[in-house]
Formats: C-alpha cells, structure tokens, sequence
C-alpha cells in the first residue's frame, strides 16, 4: 500500500507540473504537505534578502489515497492563488498553531514568559534565579520588536560569534520556545562547548588586586561626583569578602546580616547567606582569616554603603541584585583586574583542595553539592593546582633551606659562645688563683 501511495504522488506531481501548476505535494510522517515558494509569512526573513521563500505547508490530512485526491485539489487552488499573485497568509494556510500564536511579537511574550513560566514551574528560590537567566538572556539577545518566529529566533543565535555566547543564548531561546510552545529545533547549539581556561588568581596576585582599589582613587580624574567619590570602597570590601568567602557575588547583596559581621558574639568570622540566595542559609566561614584584618573587611564605612546600595534596591527581584553583581564586575575591569569575581571562588575552591580540606565540608561552605564541586570546580584544579601545589612545595622547600641556613649560623654562632665562655671561665680561674 505503501509503494502504490508513492507511486500515485509521483503521477499527481506530474500532472500538477504538466499544468503548470507552482507547487507540489510531498509526504512526512503519515500526513501531507504542500510545498510552494510564496510570499514571506508575516514576521518571517530570508537570508538572501528575497521577498518569497519556499514553505512546507501542512494540510492535515492522511497520506492515503482519498487524501491524495483531496490534496491534488488543494494544490490547484493554491496554484491558482499564486499565478494570480493574490495569494494571502490566511488562518488557512498558516494553521492552527501558528493562528493560536497570533504572531505576537517578542515584547508582548517577554511580558507575559514569568506568568506563563511559572504554570509549569514551582516557584522557589532557585527557580526564580533559573528564569530570569532565560529571560534577561532572551531579552538580551533579541529585537523586541521582531515577530517571534522560529526563523527570527535562530536567526539571533547564529548572530553571535562566541560558541558559549551561541550555547547559553539557545537555552535561553529553548525555555522561552518551551513556554509558549513556538516549534524550534536547537540541537545544533544543544553540545556544550569545550571549557576556556580560567584565570585563577594566586593569593599573592589576590592581596596585590586589593592594592588596585586604592591605587584608581589616585590615578583617577578630577571630574568625580560627590555622591560617589568614596563608593571604591564599597567595591574593594565586596572583593575582600569574595576571596576570603569563595561567595557568589548576589550572596552578599540579598539581605545581608551586616549586624551579626560585625558583632562580637561572631568569634568564628562567619558571614551569614540568607535563605533566599540560590542555596538556601548557611554560615561561610573563612579560609584565610588574616585578609579579614589585612583587608580591613569589618570597618563601618563600606558596610553602611553596603545598606544604603541595597535600600535602594528591590531585593525580592533578580534583575536589581543582578544590577549590583553586574556592577562588582565592572569595577573589576575599571581597576585593571585580569580575573573575574567567580575566579575568586574558583581560587577559594582550589586553596581548600591544596590545603587538604575534605571535600564534602568545602562544599557545604561554598553551598553546594559534592557533585557540582567535584565536576564544576575540580575541572579547573589540574593546571591551577598543579602549579600552587608546586609553588607552595617551592617555597616550603626555600623555607626550610633558609632555617637550615640559619640553624647552621646559630650552631657556629654557638659554637663561639661556648668558646667565649670557656675562655672567660679560664680568666676567672687564673685571676682567683
């Protein structure tokens, strides 16, 4: 039945061209098509810059031979449409779902992505924070003015010239698809691409970009405003916290406990993460307590700047604590650091692992599974580690050359001082005697 189907479509499209007629019928997945080349669907582009391209229009009907018939009637009407070049994008020809759509543009669905999301989502902390990934990701990357098309979609992603750009923006643009069910195929851009080394700063690199801070105050124009002449400091003691903390940069903008930081009941130097950041509450403690004192991290003054910049802000939303880790980032750049905030955690990941804290209790002070530090973190330990592991081994090792040599000047010295001593007895004899 099958092959006497095939070879009635191949007569059928014979005859449709015989006629002169513009299009032709195909078969996929048990139903029949209409395949023409027609105007451009509203909303919808072509590469090339031409105003028509070809469609795959489906006609719902059954790849048997009554639909064969009722199809061939189709084909001769569309024909028609066409030769007269009044063929028009009706409810017809675009179907059901695209009509359902309505062709809305990309704006109007922006508008409508969290409600829509969270039917099908629960709503927690880390779910929120997954969204509004998608969506400042998908509004990042789009024309909010553009139809919201399949082809204007992908068209945006191959846009972009990064393979990780191109790799988050597609699971952005697949969420958003999912939500309102636009029929997109992104598997082309669904493999992860291969890791970018990152650049871990080392301690003495980390106390050298703290120095950075400052040394912008001088080098600085004149042309400051009085507002924010003094906000360097602010942005100094939210990369101390980072180094000393392994912190996510949101963790210290989402209800900080400034009071218990700064109290003295707090003997351990622990900084409380509130229970709406990704991971729920914990209490971070320090790995190198010293920078605490060195960076002078529990002063007053950039800790009021902390309260008066989070005061300003709605703290229930991702966007506006984004607008302050986005910021964190950008005083990085401005000062001439070579690495990013999360390096900081990385570095802190890294310092454990050479240190020999286990596993499991690193994890739970950066707040996350053992799997996600094994597989996220440890990733990045084969160079980094290797080479502080090596360093530090260096510099124990010229540690102890140096005490050796010391020692070896304290026995000679020593040596002196019982000769010294000997001859002094000696003198005391001959002068008693």
């Amino acid at each position: 039945m099958q092959a006497k189907i095939q070879q009635e479509l191949e007569i059928i499209n014979q005859r449709l061209k015989s006629a002169k007629t513009k299009v032709t019928i195909r078969e996929s997945n048990g139903s029949l098509q209409l395949r023409a080349t027609l105007p451009l669907k509203p909303g919808d582009k072509n590469t090339n810059g031409a105003d028509r391209k070809q469609y795959n229009i489906s006609l719902n009907i059954p790849a048997n031979l009554d639909g064969l018939k009722t199809a061939e009637e189709e084909a001769h009407e569309l024909g028609k449409l066409i030769a007269r070049k009044t063929f028009e994008w009706n409810h017809k020809y675009l179907g059901n779902e695209a009509i359902k759509k309505d062709f809305k543009k990309i704006c109007e669905l922006l508008e409508q992505f969290e409600y829509e999301y969270f039917k099908t989502h629960k709503r927690t902390t880390k779910s929120e924070h997954t969204f509004f990934y998608y969506y400042s990701r998908t509004k990042r990357i789009t024309n909010p003015e553009d139809i919201a098309t399949t082809e204007n979609l992908i068209g945006y992603i191959e846009k972009l010239d990064k393979e990780w750009v191109r790799y988050n923006a597609a699971r952005a643009i697949s969420a958003f698809c999912q939500t309102f069910k636009i029929d997109i195929d992104l598997s082309k851009y669904s493999k992860m691409p291969e890791r970018n080394s990152r650049n871990i700063p080392s301690d003495e690199e980390i106390s050298t970009g703290f120095t950075k801070f400052e040394n912008y105050l001088y080098n600085r124009g004149n042309q400051v405003n009085q507002d924010v002449q003094d906000s360097w400091q602010l942005w100094r003691w939210t990369y101390g916290m980072l180094a000393v903390f392994g912190l996510r940069p949101r963790e210290l903008f989402i209800n900080p406990d400034i009071t218990w930081w700064l109290s003295q009941e707090n003997i351990d130097l622990t900084w409380k993460v509130h229970k709406d950041c990704k991971t729920g509450e914990r209490q971070a403690l320090p790995l190198h307590k010293q920078w605490i004192e060195d960076f002078d991290l529990r002063n007053a003054k950039p800790l009021k700047m902390l309260a008066t910049a989070i005061s300003k802000k709605d703290k229930t939303k991702h966007a506006d604590i984004t607008a302050l880790t986005q910021r964190v980032s950008w005083w990085f750049r401005k000062v001439g650091l070579d690495f990013k905030p999360y390096d900081l955690r990385h570095a802190w990941a890294i310092r454990a692992h050479v240190l020999g804290i286990p596993i499991k209790a690193a994890a739970d002070n950066l707040g996350h599974s053992v799997q996600v530090h094994t597989e996220t973190y440890q990733r990045w330990f084969s160079l980094d580690m290797r080479k502080l592991a090596i360093n530090q081994a260096l510099s124990k090792r010229n540690e102890i050359e140096v005490i050796r040599h010391e020692n070896a000047s304290l026995s000679v010295e020593n040596e002196k001082l019982k000769l010294e001593i000997e001859k002094l007895k000696m003198e005391l004899v001959y002068k008693r005697s």
